[in-house]
């Protein structure tokens, strides 16, 4: 498999719905008493942090790009 790049925003995102289906599966099990409303905030949360991680990594690579090809072009 080829390496791709890292991607920040996608592991946020996967581990804050991960939590909001293992809050579920605990409720569901009994092990844990969740009001129904409260792994909306969680998820939300999560996919906000997630959204704001990939706009940073994205600018980044945008610029780490734009220096590369401003170096080459002198």
């Amino acid at each position: 498999m080829r390496r791709h790049e890292f991607q920040p925003g996608r592991l946020i995102a996967g581990l804050a719905l991960l939590v909001a289906g293992v809050l579920y599966l605990l409720d569901s099990t009994g092990e844990a008493d969740l009001p129904w409303f409260a792994v909306v905030p969680i998820t939300m949360g999560g996919l906000t942090l997630a959204a704001l991680a990939g706009l940073v990594t994205y600018a980044v690579r945008r610029d780490r790009r734009d220096r590369i090809t401003e170096s080459s072009d002198r």
